[in-house]
């Protein structure tokens, strides 16, 4: 007879650790084997999706983040060994999911058993049609993989249910708020528009109602990791040098010289910048504030009470 299981959080869940993790330039960390005594075990592919299964899990969980480096690009990391080692023997996977994240997808398709307890966030969001994988961002979709994570840990231990559901419900009331307040940037500042160098921040743009107006022909080459055209990209410098936006959204994460000089374009011409990252910088301690953080960085940079 097996021990029963037992809920964890590990230590990438605890985003403390994060500052110790990037200053010694790491961006994995496998997770531990199974203990003697059933302990559970979530691996998120970030540690964004790692600080959400964590606030869910609660403070006995083992969590562990495999891209932790506010430095790391997710969608051109390559899994190691260990990381596969690490999904397979895991109780949980959180990941991103929509081609996002696709080091995991190798992993779980060929094993079946590690595809069966993974939560992919693409795929809850609620709108099936928009295909934008940044689905962090999305307030209904995070409370969805909260709530996902509450009821598969619920499964597998259930005299924690009750604390797992307990916590969803106060991480999802904190999402909800948070949302409220991004959607009264649009409220307050109507018709505000912005150039995006990437369209990470395309749901809390549509939460806020502020309109990216980024030509799609910049935004397609950027996704592709290929040089804008001449042509949009003097639209984008164009908008920012005639301040036909209110702001800059950018994603230090993935500089390029053509991206960065928009930045400095947009300083030039007094355009506020707003720094949206794809992984919680070093330093922040969980989601909610990340968020709740860039939220606050946007409306002051357009002009709404923060």
């Amino acid at each position: 007879m097996t021990a029963p299981h037992r809920v964890v959080l590990t230590a990438a869940g605890a985003l403390a650790a994060l500052a110790l993790v990037a200053g010694c330039g790491s961006s994995t960390t496998a997770a531990p084997a199974p203990t003697a005594d059933g302990t559970l075990t979530v691996v998120a592919t970030t540690n964004v999706w790692g600080s959400v299964a964590s606030a869910v899990a609660g403070p006995d969980a083992h969590v562990t983040s495999i891209i932790n480096d506010p430095a790391a690009d997710p969608h051109s990391y390559e899994s190691t060994p260990a990381d596969a080692a690490a999904i397979s023997r895991a109780d949980l996977v959180v990941a991103n999911g929509g081609g996002y994240d696709t080091f995991v997808d190798k992993v779980t398709g060929a094993d079946p058993a590690a595809k069966a307890k993974t939560i992919e966030a693409f795929d809850l969001r609620p709108d099936q049609a928009d295909d934008n994988e940044h689905a962090w961002f999305d307030p209904t979709t995070v409370k969805a993989v909260a709530a996902q994570v509450a009821q598969r840990l619920s499964r597998a231990e259930p005299a924690e249910a009750a604390g797992l559901q307990q916590r969803a419900q106060a991480f999802t009331a904190r999402v909800d708020r948070i949302a409220q307040q991004t959607a009264a940037i649009g409220a307050a500042r109507p018709g505000t528009k912005v150039i995006s160098t990437e369209p990470i921040a395309h749901y809390l743009l549509r939460t806020a109602n502020i309109q990216d107006v980024t030509p799609q022909d910049f935004v397609d080459a950027v996704e592709n990791d290929s040089d804008p055209s001449a042509a949009s990209l003097q639209e984008v410098r164009t908008a920012l040098t005639a301040r036909q936006v209110t702001a800059l959204v950018f994603n230090p994460q993935t500089e390029t010289p053509v991206v960065e000089g928009l930045r400095g374009t947009a300083t030039a011409a007094g355009v506020p910048v707003v720094e949206v990252t794809e992984t919680l910088p070093a330093g922040v301690p969980d989601y909610l504030t990340w968020v709740d953080g860039t939220r606050q960085a946007l409306a002051k940079a357009v002009g709404a009470p923060a």
